[in-house]
């Protein structure tokens, strides 16, 4: 799971458990997360990083970006 890249479709932030799409085998799934930074808010429809994953379904994201060339 970490390294992989999903989109906000539940708020995250302080005190907040959002959620995240991811695409993984084949299809989209939801899983439940949190930000990486504790202070950090992410809103709807913002691309994440999972920098870390706590099993069964739990993920810690930080905003992403593709990188510009």
């Amino acid at each position: 799971m970490i390294g992989r890249t999903g989109r906000v479709t539940g708020r995250i932030g302080p005190g907040l458990i959002g959620e995240v799409m991811l695409e993984i085998r084949g299809g989209s799934e939801a899983y439940y997360a949190k930000p990486a930074d504790r202070g950090a808010t992410i809103e709807v429809d913002t691309r994440v990083l999972v920098v870390d994953f706590e099993p069964p379904r739990m993920l810690y994201v930080e905003p992403w970006e593709l990188p510009s060339f």
